[in-house]
């Protein structure tokens, strides 16, 4: 039953006719890791915190620096320095106290990822790197998690949801096989990104995550879509299963986790 308060938050979920009260109840009842607290993670977090999704875990091993300000707007000038799970998890709990924040400062890898995922319905992938991407789809593979990705540079955006343990839905190695070779890909730090439009991807990652809690709409399962800032573009194409698939295609040769490709 939602409470008093509750009927006063989410009074404008409430009205919606597509989400009422039962689907306020499914997305309170929600599970959701938000992988990065960066410029992707920051809006995306403070977005499902202020929705009410039950359960919040926030993934990341690094510490707030003054150059994360202009974008990651989970912090203020007063975190710098601190643990950013630390000072995220503070400032959603402050937003939203009926949700319940799980910090997890860590850094992903083969040796973790599939318990840290365990405890969650779907995983929210704001990583800033090529190494974790791969690891969590591989992991919500096998673990028949819903994963939700976002990735933003310069200008420029992509979205996706992946869930090949479904019938017909391709991973993202199959579009991506493998990552690219170290050093191939130039980091945010050496391309740069305008701050709002991550706020703009981590704003429709945070969307698609309600949508598949709540059973919205038509989700990004086979899709991807791009984003151009600098000429307010936005596409849609689709994404079909790739048979050579490493991990989900018909002869996978990545059958566990820390498998290469």
């Amino acid at each position: 039953m939602l409470s008093d308060d509750d009927l006063d938050r989410y009074a404008r979920h409430l009205v919606l006719r597509e989400v009422g009260g039962v689907g306020q109840a499914k997305i309170r009842s929600a599970r959701v890791l938000m992988v990065g607290a960066g410029g992707l993670g920051s809006p995306a977090a403070l977005y499902l915190a202020a929705a009410g999704v039950g359960t919040l875990g926030l993934v990341d091993d690094d510490a707030v620096s003054l150059s994360n300000l202009q974008r990651q707007i989970l912090f203020r000038t007063s975190d710098v320095g601190r643990p950013k799970v630390e000072a995220g998890g503070e400032a959603l709990k402050a937003l939203n106290p009926g949700v319940q924040i799980n910090i997890h400062q860590t850094r992903l890898d083969a040796s973790n990822v599939m318990a840290l995922i365990d405890g969650y319905d779907i995983v929210a992938d704001g990583s800033d790197n090529f190494a974790t991407r791969f690891l969590l789809n591989d992991a919500c593979f096998f673990a028949k998690k819903t994963l939700v990705s976002a990735a933003v540079t310069e200008f420029e955006g992509q979205l996706s949801t992946y869930k090949a343990f479904d019938k017909g839905c391709p991973c993202y190695r199959c579009l991506f096989p493998a990552p690219p070779p170290p050093g191939t890909v130039p980091s945010c730090s050496q391309t740069g990104v305008l701050g709002a439009a991550a706020g703009v991807m981590g704003s429709l990652q945070a969307l698609e995550v309600l949508k598949e809690v709540a059973g919205l709409g038509t989700g990004m399962a086979g899709k991807i879509l791009s984003y151009k800032a600098l000429s307010a573009e936005f596409r849609t194409a689709r994404l079909a299963p790739d048979p050579a698939c490493p991990l989900c295609g018909s002869a996978p040769t990545i059958r566990q986790i820390g498998d290469q490709a």
